[in-house]
């Protein structure tokens, strides 16, 4: 099928008109984002830009039936009293925005493909082709056995050692399972088009909240390789808050508290190792054997859906988030 009923891109966009460096930002929802980290922070770049019409200029739009896979992940359908009213569509749509300066990017946030990933990797480097994209910077998010007490660490990629950002934790080759997003950064390489990403750490148990904090992280990384400028106050707002709820309740959790504890032990005994340049298996630290730490992150988790009969991403859960979605 050509690539042209893949995807539907605007011929001409006068706000494009004479920009020479010009950045897409690309977060694909549905596997690599522990704690919502990345659609949270492709979220807040929408809402920064969010006017009468939506937010922002729709200036590409991918024939979505192509590639998701309607019943694995079904869309969500209000029905009101006895009738069908309203359905989530899902939807691939590359946005024009503008950063705190005024300078144009865009934004693609949406499903990740179901199938068809070559399909849409050929699509989507005509899109980049036909908009004159400067490079691609991408976000995403797993969970790590790691404290939230330290700082949130990234690992960078790109398919160009130039483009880098900073020095990636790992050593070797990682056999991990594919995406959809990994699999353009791959593609564009070959085809000779900047990519590059962020992935951002996050401690197991907090991977299924809304993690503002890792999110404002991911995007001050943006702001860097993207060459933008980005109002984080809002997001930084929420972190702050989200911070002292996850305090609270391990202040009244001692069992999970003492997790955390062990977490941090570990995290400081690699810390003192790698800077050090000894083994980083730290055998005089007293920490909970793996199974122990899984028990506990399972009863953390069931403490929030337990908590006054909520979810842990219900607004009004004991995490409350004060306004994040």
């Amino acid at each position: 099928m050509p690539t042209e009923r893949l995807v539907h891109i605007v011929d001409e966009v006068p706000e494009l008109a004479g920009v020479t460096d010009l950045t897409l930002v690309l977060v694909l929802d549905g596997f690599l984002d522990a704690g919502n980290a990345a659609a949270h922070a492709a979220r807040h770049l929408a809402d920064l830009n969010d006017g009468p019409e939506g937010p922002g200029l729709a200036v590409a739009t991918f024939e979505v039936d192509q590639f998701h896979d309607y019943r694995a992940r079904r869309p969500a359908m209000s029905f009101v009293r006895d009738h069908y009213e309203a359905y989530d569509a899902p939807r691939l749509v590359v946005r024009l925005l503008r950063d705190s300066g005024g300078t144009p990017y865009l934004l693609l946030h949406g499903p990740e493909p179901d199938n068809r990933w070559e399909a849409f990797a050929r699509a989507f480097r005509e899109v980049v082709e036909r908009l004159h994209v400067t490079r691609v910077v991408a976000m995403g998010a797993v969970p790590m056995a790691v404290p939230h007490t330290r700082p949130i660490a990234i690992t960078p990629h790109a398919n160009r050692p130039e483009l880098l950002l900073g020095t990636s934790p790992w050593r070797g080759e990682l056999r991990i399972p594919s995406s959809a997003q990994s699999l353009l950064e791959l593609r564009l390489g070959e085809w000779g088009i900047d990519m590059l990403g962020f992935v951002a750490h996050i401690p197991h148990y907090l991977a299924q909240l809304d993690y503002p904090k890792a999110a404002a992280i991911l995007l001050e990384q943006v702001e860097l390789a993207g060459r933008l400028t980005i109002d984080l106050s809002e997001l930084n707002e929420l972190a702050r808050e989200r911070e002292g709820e996850i305090d609270r309740y391990l202040a009244a959790n001692q069992e999970v508290g003492e997790v955390v504890d062990a977490l941090e032990q570990q995290y400081d005994a690699f810390e003192r190792a790698d800077s050090s340049g000894s083994n980083l298996l730290a055998g005089d630290e007293p920490l909970p054997t793996g199974e122990e730490i899984g028990q506990q992150f399972e009863q953390f988790l069931a403490g929030l859906d337990a908590q006054e009969g909520t979810d842990p991403n219900d607004p009004n859960g004991p995490f409350d988030s004060g306004g994040d979605t």
